[in-house]
């Protein structure tokens, strides 16, 4: 009887020893991704899917992309960055951080102003916001974040930054600035046509001829150990799955399709 206990407990060990139920065996797949504010709802549903697809789970830092690209010149631990602007990509691949052959374009965003729905304010055309109504608009930093550069450029177009920059709160990310509006911080906030919840906000979108566009870029960080899985993944943005949710959240395709 003791010879078969300790038999069968071998093959219990020998068994479990070869699958994936080890914590270590478990993460040995998982990525990390440095993603743009205006990610937060499209990636989030393209992780899952992923996830569920490949078995390789997805862990998603959301922020500015001028803050993520910051960190990764620095050497934070990425396994991808997926930026809301191709020049903050191109300035890593020129300093090295990046593998060149990784980047693809994966989306054009747009932006725009909007009000929160428990209020009456309606924004029909930016000009509104000169109105004594609005005495705070949140922005994303212009500095490190294209979302807010994109307004900004756009304001400037309209000949309305001068008259509008006092009442300007600066914030951190589109996600910030949303997070403001919502809590009723500021009467109006720039954000992304991506985030945005028409239960909570009233959004009114801006002409993408007013700025430069909002040409969004990903890519593999060098040194991953991941880089398999990173290339799988960013395959599956750009795949027929990836884009079909990309098109949900209204970006535009890169090859405009």
């Amino acid at each position: 009887m003791k010879i078969f206990r300790l038999i069968f407990t071998l093959l219990l060990l020998y068994n479990t020893s070869g699958t994936n139920l080890h914590p270590e065996n478990r993460q040995s797949k998982d990525i990390t991704i440095a993603a743009a504010a205006d990610l937060v709802l499209a990636f989030s549903e393209i992780g899952k899917l992923f996830e569920k697809t490949y078995g390789i789970r997805t862990k998603i830092i959301y922020s500015s992309s001028g803050t993520a690209r910051e960190q990764i010149a620095n050497g934070a631990p990425f396994d991808i960055y997926a930026s809301a602007n191709i020049k903050f990509v191109d300035d890593l691949i020129k300093a090295g951080k990046i593998i060149p052959d990784t980047q693809e374009l994966y989306g054009i965003g747009r932006v725009g102003a909007a009000t929160s729905v428990k209020t009456k304010l309606r924004i029909s055309s930016l000009n509104d916001l000169l109105k004594s109504d609005y005495k705070k608009i949140a922005i994303a930093d212009p500095s490190h974040a294209p979302y807010g550069l994109a307004a900004k450029q756009t304001l400037e177009k309209l000949g309305l930054w001068d008259k509008l920059k006092d009442k300007m709160i600066y914030a951190k990310d589109i996600q910030h600035s949303l997070s403001l509006l919502n809590t009723g911080n500021v009467e109006a906030a720039f954000i992304s046509l991506s985030v945005v919840n028409t239960k909570k906000v009233n959004f009114y979108l801006a002409d993408d001829k007013l700025h430069a566009p909002l040409k969004q870029s990903i890519a593999v960080v060098k040194g991953t150990k991941k880089e398999m899985e990173a290339r799988k993944f960013i395959k599956f943005v750009n795949g027929t799955e990836g884009r079909k949710i990309m098109i949900k959240y209204g970006f535009i395709l890169p090859d405009g399709k």
